[in-house]
């Protein structure tokens, strides 16, 4: 991805900045040059942004062009709304009392150089407002009135930075640059940038290390620069393509917060949030397959005016699942009435409504990966030792938790199975499915789909290997490419756009 720094004037550029061109806004709002160019990162260093100034066209023109400004307009507006201040100084104050606990002063100037401050005690105080306004300039007041809040923030113009300052400017802004997400890994091949949200403290990701890693090779092979972020970086989300969600999903959750801000960020994002939403909650899942016609277990959808009817409707033993449990937590077997009645008391007192299915006791699932309505692996999950799931969390052994699991080719396993696990999918969406399939009788019925499917080193992807890395990356970039398409045509594109992003 191509890099330009564009400023007022460029005789006043004073920062030695490698590998990125230095224009004028000027030249930049009038040479044609800049209109055409593609996969471009803009970082607007004018000398200021307010409405109608050649700094607030630059982003402005650059988000019609398909460039990704840095600031957006987006942060350019939240800078002028004292709405937006007042929220950010609430949301920070821990972090802003603790940072100025020792000024003796009634207010403080913090001034914020590429996120960095020349204090080092104001590091992590700098570091978040700068994640949470994206601008590489800018000034905090803060004033103290019983404790410390934040007043209001601006914009610093170069010429304005004090030049006992600028040594150190230096080396922020050098430091900023070389950062992998702007400089690529590998010169010259690296063509747009992912993000992989990955939760480092996770007991059980949806990708372990090794998985990750491959990831990231197949996503430098595909030309994306590449870098794993976490929950902390949800302000950067522009700074992306695309976005990659490598942690355990869930609709009232950090996870679906990324995905709705990176689809109205115009990044392509696997999983979107419909297929969060969709595959989250069983409630809606139930619901969807019941209305799909789709091949699933006898369910209830559980309340308090029903709970009396579960035994007489689904049987004893039966299966009770909270709407947004996953990897078989919140899912419990009940045996007896009584049994069933004090497990339906603690979940509805969690949720309103409950998914409760018959009991249908097998050796194994099979989990039918499917990418964009392809089929990408296929897996036999075996119960865990003595338990009735493959995933048993009560487990003392930590080798018991899990089942065994056997891989197969694609055209091993019965069609059946492959065609409901396609058709299953094909109501959620075209993002990447994991189809949990029982067969009863020989007969295929669906348990449950879920989105940001497990993909482990040696496991899922034991028989295709680097290929399902390398399938899902692709997909990303072939999608991002339909969008600049999209922006370049926007004529050609709003009459074939019928059916959705492919």
């Amino acid at each position: 991805m191509k890099k330009i720094i564009v400023v007022t004037n460029p005789k006043n550029w004073t920062l030695r900045v490698t590998g990125v061109d230095v224009v004028s806004a000027k030249d930049y709002l009038t040479n044609p040059e800049f209109t055409s160019l593609r996969n471009v990162r803009v970082f607007n260093l004018c000398r200021e942004y307010t409405y109608q100034s050649k700094g607030y066209y630059v982003s402005l023109l650059a988000e019609a062009r398909g460039h990704k400004a840095i600031p957006n307009v987006k942060n350019i507006q939240d800078l002028k709304a004292p709405a937006i201040v007042k929220i950010i100084s609430d949301e920070l104050d821990t972090l802003i009392q603790r940072s100025l606990k020792r000024i003796t002063s009634q207010e403080y100037v913090l001034s914020i150089y590429f996120g960095q401050n020349v204090a080092q005690q104001y590091t992590e105080l700098s570091e978040e407002l700068h994640r949470l306004f994206q601008t590489p300039f800018i000034r905090v007041k803060l004033v103290y009135k019983g404790k410390w809040f934040i007043q209001g923030i601006k914009t610093i113009a170069l010429d304005e930075i004090p030049e006992v300052h600028l040594p150190m400017v230096n080396e922020f802004a050098k430091a900023y640059f070389e950062k992998k997400r702007y400089i690529p890994a590998r010169p010259g091949k690296s063509l747009y940038d992912l993000g992989i949200l990955v939760n480092p403290d996770e007991k059980s990701p949806p990708s372990d290390r090794r998985a990750i890693q491959k990831f990231i090779e197949a996503a430098e092979d595909a030309g994306f620069s590449t870098e794993l972020i976490t929950r902390k970086d949800y302000n950067r989300i522009a700074e992306f393509d695309a976005l990659l969600i490598r942690e355990t999903t869930g609709v009232n959750h950090h996870t679906y917060r990324f995905a709705r801000r990176a689809q109205s960020e115009g990044l392509v994002v696997i999983d979107d949030p419909d297929s969060i939403l969709r595959c989250s909650n069983k409630v809606y899942l139930q619901e969807l397959m019941s209305v799909g016609r789709i091949p699933s277990p006898k369910s209830l959808i559980v309340h308090s005016e029903n709970r009396h009817t579960v035994a007489t409707i689904l049987g004893l033993p039966c299966v009770l699942k909270l709407p947004d449990s996953s990897f078989s937590q919140g899912v419990v077997k009940v045996s007896t009435r009584e049994e069933l009645q004090i497990k339906l008391d603690v979940m509805l007192e969690e949720s309103d409504l409950v998914i409760g299915q018959e009991y249908l006791p097998t050796d194994f699932d099979w989990r039918i990966g499917v990418l964009d309505g392809v089929p990408l692996f296929a897996c036999k999950y075996f119960m865990a030792k003595g338990h009735w799931q493959v995933y048993n969390w009560s487990s003392n052994t930590k080798k018991d938790i899990e089942g065994n699991f056997h891989c197969h080719l694609i055209e091993e396993v019965p069609k059946k199975v492959i065609a409901l696990a396609l058709k299953v999918s094909s109501l959620i969406g075209r993002g990447f499915y994991g189809v949990d399939i029982k067969e009863i009788h020989g007969k295929p019925i669906v348990i449950e789909v879920n989105d940001n499917p497990s993909v482990d080193a040696d496991i899922e992807d034991k028989i295709y290997g680097k290929k399902i890395y390398q399938s899902i990356m692709w997909l990303i970039r072939r999608r991002i490419e339909a969008r600049i398409s999209t922006l370049q045509n926007p004529l050609r594109s709003s009459v074939g756009s019928v059916g959705g992003d492919r």
